[in-house]
């Protein structure tokens, strides 16, 4: 049994077993905060991605803006790991902590253009 986790455009994922304590859609953690989207970057360590987002910093001195970007270490459910690969977009909430340095989970994959 998969839950609504109250967030627009997202559906729980039709999978038969999640066993993960963390998944928002079959577990009992919830998404409150930040929504992102970034794409992975890392997929190495176990039940855990890496992904980047980019956003514009303004710089008052010169009165223009200047691209950056950021990582994020995120839980990935048991239930999209077959789904989430690196190089994907991907949308991510922000829920308690999980670890010392994952604070969001993976919600789910983006459609790419032309899929």
């Amino acid at each position: 049994m998969s839950r609504n986790i109250g967030i627009p455009n997202v559906t729980a994922p039709k999978v038969k077993d999640c066993n993960d304590k963390f998944c928002p859609f079959h577990g009992v953690t919830r998404i409150r905060g930040k929504i992102t989207k970034g794409e992975v970057v890392s997929k190495r360590s176990r039940k855990t991605v890496i992904i980047r987002f980019d956003y514009n910093q303004f710089i008052p001195k010169y009165q223009r803006y200047e691209r950056r970007n950021s990582r994020l270490a995120c839980h990935l459910p048991k239930c999209l790991e077959d789904s989430i690969n690196v190089g994907d977009r991907v949308m991510v909430g922000e829920s308690r902590k999980i670890s010392k340095t994952k604070a969001f989970i993976v919600l789910g994959k983006l459609k790419q253009i032309g899929e």
